[in-house]
C-alpha cells in the first residue's frame, strides 16, 4: 500500500462535524507539513488550540464564521462547488490562537492547513478579492492558478496555500519539479500535499512522486477528495479527457520561498515554439 496516498476517511469529530483527512507528523512521512479537512453542518462548531504552529482556514466551499482570540468573520466562502473556479475566503490564526468554526450553510466543506511557527503572527481576514489569479503553461500543460498564500505574502510565517485548477488533457506540476534541497538561492526545500477532487467526481488523476534517485517512485491512480503527500521528488499531475482536476497544495519548510527545480530530463519542453 502507498505511504503517499492517503484516502479519505470519514470520523465524526463534534456533533455535526465530520472529519475526512487527519494528515499530521506522527502518522505521515511529512514534518513540516500538517492537513486537516473536515465537513461542517449548520450550526455546528470545530475549535482547536493552535499551539506551536500557524494554519490557514480555507472555505473550501459554503460559508462558514470564524472565531479566533480577538476577531470574528463572519459567513465567509463564495462558492458551493470549488468547480465554480471563482477565488474563496480564507482566514490565518497564528501560534497561540484559539480557533472556532461555525457552519452557517447546510453544509460546509473546511481545509486546514498547517506549518509549525514559533512566531505569533496576527489574525487575518484573506479575502477572495486578495486572490491573486493567474493562468499558466501552454499546449497541454495549462492550469489555473488562486494563490491564497504565496511566498511573497507577508501574512504567514511557514505555510504556502494555493488552488490549481487542471482539465482534461492537460498535465499539471509539469514539466516535473522538486524543491526538495535546501540550497538556495538554487532551490527551497518545501514538502508538499495534494487535496484533490475530480469534477464530475468519479474521475480520477493520475499522480508521480519521483526522486533523482528513485529512493521514492510512485504513479497513484488518484480519486475524488484524497491526499498526495510529497515529502520530495518530483510530482506531475495527469487529467484525463472529460474530467476537470482540482487541488489544493500546501507547502512548508524551513524558509518560506518556492524555488524549484525542473526535471532536466524534460525542462525541454519549457522551449517549445
Amino acid at each position: 500500500m502507498s505511504k503517499l496516498l492517503v484516502k479519505p476517511n470519514a470520523k465524526p469529530l463534534f456533533e455535526g462535524v465530520t472529519l475526512i483527512h487527519d494528515i499530521q507528523k506522527e502518522n505521515s512521512s511529512l514534518s513540516y507539513v500538517a492537513f486537516r479537512m473536515i465537513d461542517i453542518k449548520q450550526g455546528a462548531v470545530y475549535h482547536e488550540e493552535v499551539t506551536g504552529k500557524e494554519v490557514c482556514v480555507v472555505a473550501l466551499t459554503g460559508k462558514i464564521t470564524v472565531r479566533t482570540n480577538s476577531d470574528v468573520f463572519q459567513e465567509i466562502g463564495t462558492r458551493e462547488s470549488v468547480f465554480e473556479k471563482v477565488p474563496t475566503d480564507s482566514v490565518y490564526a497564528g501560534n497561540g490562537e484559539r480557533i472556532e468554526i461555525v457552519g452557517v450553510s447546510d453544509e460546509a466543506r473546511v481545509a486546514l492547513c498547517y506549518a509549525p511557527t514559533e512566531k505569533s503572527l496576527p489574525t487575518r481576514l484573506i479575502p477572495a478579492s486578495e486572490n491573486t489569479v493567474e493562468d499558466r503553461g501552454k499546449y497541454q500543460n495549462k492550469r489555473h492558478v488562486h494563490n491564497i498564500l504565496p511566498d511573497d505574502s507577508p501574512i504567514a510565517d511557514s505555510v504556502l496555500v494555493v488552488e490549481v485548477y487542471t482539465e482534461g488533457g492537460n498535465f499539471s506540476s509539469y514539466p516535473p519539479h522538486k524543491h526538495d534541497q535546501d540550497n538556495l538561492p538554487n532551490e527551497s526545500f518545501l514538502e508538499e500535499s495534494y487535496y484533490h477532487e475530480m469534477n464530475p467526481s468519479q474521475g480520477f488523476v493520475f499522480q508521480r512522486v519521483y526522486t533523482d534517485d528513485r529512493s521514492i517512485d510512485e504513479t497513484m491512480a488518484v480519486l475524488n477528495r484524497d491526499v498526495v503527500l510529497v515529502p520530495a521528488g518530483y510530482h506531475p499531475v495527469g487529467v484525463p479527457d472529460g474530467y476537470t482536476s482540482y487541488y489544493l497544495n500546501v507547502m512548508a519548510g524551513p524558509t518560506r520561498i518556492w524555488k524549484f527545480h525542473n526535471d532536466p530530463a524534460h525542462a525541454w519542453i519549457l522551449d517549445r515554439e
